[in-house]
């Protein structure tokens, strides 16, 4: 039995990562997905002992508790809207912010499910597999769901004119869809 079978949190920097990546996602960057991304490890830590390895990987456990804290997050009246620091600008900066802003409303034009299914693969990095696991559906469902999600979304990325890294390279090119969406690339 491995270490990170007997202790959920063992690989912690990795499983950060791939969390907050999962939540940024989910309810936007910065101070919400830290929040959110603290709450998720508390909780862990408080319910490590209810970790259970032959319900799957530690990754999917924490995206499940991701989830009931994303639910929860959503569910309270948001505040004032906080002040962000002034940020030296660039044209790195700014064309950075405008594929993150494009990129990020064409998703939160998804419906939820698909939304979700975005997150775990690219913002949780998780595998067509793993993603079944956490969500009850077979491998091949989720990677058919993630080929028409990314067919949904490419058209309306490529709308816009490309920066220097623009939009639609935030997606996988045409042909690499079906080996992201099955987690072989």
């Amino acid at each position: 039995m491995t270490v990170a079978r007997r202790d959920p949190l063992a690989n912690t920097p990795e499983l950060i990562r791939r969390i907050y990546s999962y939540v940024a996602y989910r309810v936007g960057d910065g101070p919400d997905a830290e929040d959110v991304t603290s709450e998720v490890f508390e909780r862990a830590l408080r319910y490590r002992k209810s970790y259970d390895p032959s319900r799957g990987e530690p990754v999917a456990w924490l995206i499940g508790i991701a989830r009931r804290c994303i639910d929860d997050a959503m569910m309270k009246p948001r505040a004032e809207s906080r002040e962000q620091p002034d940020v030296t600008s660039s044209e790195d900066l700014e064309a950075d912010a405008l594929q993150r802003l494009t990129v990020a409303a064409a998703v939160d034009g998804l419906d939820e499910r698909s939304r979700d299914l975005v997150a775990l693969r690219y913002g949780a990095d998780l595998s067509a597999r793993q993603i079944g696991e956490i969500l009850g559906l077979k491998t091949n469902a989720v990677e058919v769901a993630l080929h028409r999600t990314l067919a949904r979304l490419r058209p309306e990325l490529e709308e816009t004119p490309p920066t220097a890294a623009g939009p639609a390279s935030s997606l996988p090119p045409a042909s690499e869809q079906s080996e992201k969406a099955s987690g072989w690339a």
